[in-house]
């Protein structure tokens, strides 16, 4: 029997998916690590001076200029929100769909969390005139919206908004009085770096925007969590990254000595750390391209991914053929899909989709297998879709979608 019951399961059916296994850590990382090991001092709240002054090198590189007093750092992206989102105040609006991690920091502060749809072409972003309408509607009800959170390298769409786009969400957000937080975490893993703009919020109203980068998106591995963030260079901004600071110190959120040297070596980019990464994003790209034509092939709708290690479909086309298969809401699409593909794949129900909707994220991860000397293989080869355990997974995965256009097209009425 499905997994469609709410009882004994709680909001954690809603919460973001296990992370899942990852390339085998940088040589040089791993001594990095080690060397740090023995240090067992307390960090400050918010980060000590060398990561602090790593942070700021690695915005200022990305044309957003910092200094130490305008930089906090926390031992993963999910704390850095709660307490951004609990110094804010208010309540919150998130585009739909959004990061699976968003949501339920949100709820632990028992904050209103409102959805804005994003625009037909991309997500990441909420389209402007519906922020608007939100914002007006939730003011009406007596609500108090005055966080936006978006990303302009989304996960779970892996798409990248155009500029215009963003600038009109963030003009819109300014004139309402907004704060901005952008995760930018994914900025880094364009797959065609040279052929997509990406253009962040806080290039545009540097006064209202708040970056936030989780390292373990492109830098580091899920179990070395660090993320930074900067504030704006204004008096506000100084004042909302001291409430940060207090509500980081509050929960003790600080990262632990080694993890903050990893984080400062990464983001100080040296030449083997931007070499995996440029690596890691062709591999990832090749794979969601593959992963996409394999889903598109049998009728499901999905966006090209520009960013990231995920795509993210639509299976409404396909309804007929799920429903035959008890399938019809998002937690039983997931439910299916895992059982069927071996792999993780969370329902769109988990990003703040509508649970009725097909929706579901896939990732490339998984096709590379779970053995560190295969994935370390596929890092290195030229075509990683021809090594035989990464041809297999993706035979395996384009059978099980192919299965569903068949069983589609006979429940088909006849034209």
């Amino acid at each position: 029997m499905r997994r469609t019951e709410h009882e004994g399961r709680g909001r954690v059916r809603y919460g973001p998916p296990a992370p899942e296994p990852c390339l085998p850590v940088l040589p040089e990382l791993a001594a990095v690590l080690a060397s740090a090991a023995a240090r067992v001092e307390v960090q400050p709240p918010g980060g000590d001076r060398g990561l602090l002054d790593a942070a700021c090198g690695y915005w200022s590189r990305r044309g957003l200029p910092a200094g130490p007093e305008q930089v906090a750092a926390a031992p993963g992206a999910a704390p850095l929100l709660l307490a951004l989102a609990a110094a804010v105040g208010g309540d919150v609006l998130l585009p739909r769909p959004c990061a699976a991690w968003w949501g339920p920091q949100m709820r632990l502060l028992g904050k209103s969390v409102h959805h804005v749809p994003t625009p037909a072409e991309c997500g990441g972003v909420p389209d402007p005139y519906a922020l608007l309408e939100t914002v007006r509607r939730v003011r009406a009800e007596g609500g108090a919206p005055r966080l936006l959170v978006l990303s302009v390298a989304d996960d779970p769409t892996a798409t990248v908004p155009p500029p215009e786009v963003v600038h009109e969400a963030v003009e819109a957000a300014a004139a309402e009085g907004l704060h901005v937080v952008s995760d930018e975490t994914w900025r880094d893993t364009l797959h065609r770096p040279r052929g997509t703009v990406l253009f962040g919020p806080a290039e545009m109203a540097p006064a209202q925007v708040t970056v936030v980068c989780d390292l373990s998106g492109a830098f580091l591995p899920p179990g070395l969590p660090a993320a930074v963030a900067r504030f704006p260079a204004t008096g506000p901004g100084a004042a909302l990254r001291a409430r940060v600071l207090d509500v980081l110190a509050a929960l003790g959120a600080t990262p632990t000595a080694p993890v903050a040297a990893a984080a400062a070596y990464v983001l100080a980019e040296p030449d083997e750390v931007t070499a995996r990464l440029a690596a890691a994003v062709r591999l990832h790209a090749c794979l969601a391209a593959g992963a996409r034509d394999r889903v598109a092939a049998a009728g499901g709708l999905v966006r090209p991914p520009r960013a990231g290690r995920h795509l993210y479909a639509d299976l409404e086309p396909l309804r007929s053929a799920l429903a035959a298969r008890g399938v019809t809401d998002a937690q039983e699409l997931e439910d299916h899909l895992q059982e069927r593909l071996g792999m993780p794949a969370p329902g769109g129900h988990r990003f703040g989709d509508d649970i009725a909707a097909l929706r579901v994220r896939l990732s490339t991860g998984p096709f590379l297998g779970t053995d560190p000397k295969a994935r370390l293989a596929a890092l290195r080869t030229p075509d990683p879709l021809e090594l035989p355990h990464v041809k297999r997974a993706l035979d395996v995965f384009g059978a099980a979608f192919g299965e569903l256009r068949a069983a589609a097209e006979r429940w088909e009425p006849p034209r």
